[in-house]
């Protein structure tokens, strides 16, 4: 798909930003989405070619994390995990109510943003776990990882409130491991939209080189400041979401106050 060349910048910067406050928090599509639709992909294209960048942005991220040492050893069961968790929630995207997680998610993230503006557990120390590791990877991140396959937006909150909550990992190292099972995901994802032919990879690729260098300041802003940047980025980024999904229903627009 050809593209005039303030528009192809346009989207390379756009994924420069996204690639950098989703190694953060998460929600990176909420900038890479709208503006390849802007930008005249039919929505589906822009979901799948969002995909290619989003590997490239959580990947970098990854490497970045685990270069620094805040991956744990033996940590492989996390990606196999969420691929597991990602296949089955697209081979039951068909019999899941939709609507009704689109009505319920805008509370929910509300109330994750809560979590994260409230709780004095959000900090960069390691705390004691409240759940063993095995449980966690084999019920916790599945789910997760099924939600990501079925719907997607703020699954990164998720995880990372996961790790923090459950296991009691610092601020950094649930980011760190966040982006493992969000790169997990990813892939699983990329690889089945792969030959559906509604992937633009020019586009795609280009985004990526973008989200890898954004991803890659990210995590390292991440590594330095930790909780400091990791709290509020995170709160704006279910806040942004929940607004953005209660706009697209009337019910829950009532419910929010919103025109």
């Amino acid at each position: 798909m050809p593209l005039p060349p303030d528009s192809f910048l346009l989207l390379v910067f756009a994924a420069l930003v996204a690639g950098f406050v989703d190694a953060i928090a998460g929600g990176g599509g909420l900038i890479t989405v709208p503006a390849l639709a802007l930008a005249g992909l039919d929505p589906v294209a822009a979901v799948a070619t969002n995909k290619v960048q989003s590997s490239f942005g959580s990947g970098s991220a990854m490497i970045a994390f685990a270069r620094a040492g805040y991956l744990d050893r033996g940590v492989w069961p996390i990606p196999l995990a969420c691929i597991i968790g990602g296949i089955a929630g697209a081979a039951l995207l068909v019999h899941v109510p939709r609507r009704a997680v689109e009505i319920a998610l805008p509370f929910v993230l509300i109330a994750v943003a809560l979590y994260f503006a409230l709780s004095p557990k959000i900090a960069d120390a390691d705390a004691a776990p409240r759940m063993r590791w095995a449980p966690f990877i084999c019920f916790i991140l599945p789910i997760i990882a099924a939600y990501d396959g079925v719907f997607g937006p703020a699954a990164g909150s998720f995880y990372t409130l996961g790790f923090i909550t459950l296991l009691g990992y610092g601020v950094s190292r649930a980011t760190a491991h966040t982006k493992l099972a969000n790169f997990a995901s990813n892939i699983a994802g990329l690889a089945t939209l792969a030959f559906s032919g509604h992937i633009y990879w020019i586009i795609g690729l280009a985004m990526g080189v973008a989200a890898v260098i954004g991803a890659t300041i990210g995590a390292h802003t991440t590594m330095r400041i930790g909780a400091r940047i990791v709290r509020p980025m995170v709160i704006a980024v279910c806040i942004a979401l929940a607004i953005k999904l209660a706009s697209q229903h009337e019910t829950v627009r009532q419910a929010f106050g919103l025109p």
